[in-house]
């Protein structure tokens, strides 16, 4: 890993983790699972341009989809 992915990779893990709140206090389940995968997801994907798309779309989602 290189140290622009670390740093993505905290920027969203971090994005998540409010996610990931918001969804546990609001019982919705479309932030809960966002957050979740905002913070995993970045231990399995070292192409930080994948990261980036990847994290982008997942940040994105919740705002998209209300359930």
């Amino acid at each position: 890993m290189d140290s622009q992915s670390i740093i993505w990779g905290v920027i969203f893990g971090s994005i998540g983790l409010g996610y990931f709140v918001y969804g546990k206090r609001q019982s919705s389940l479309v932030p809960l699972v966002c957050g979740i995968g905002l913070m995993a997801f970045p231990y399995f994907v070292s192409n930080t341009v994948v990261l980036v798309i990847v994290g982008v779309l997942l940040s994105a989602l919740p705002y998209f989809v209300r359930l």
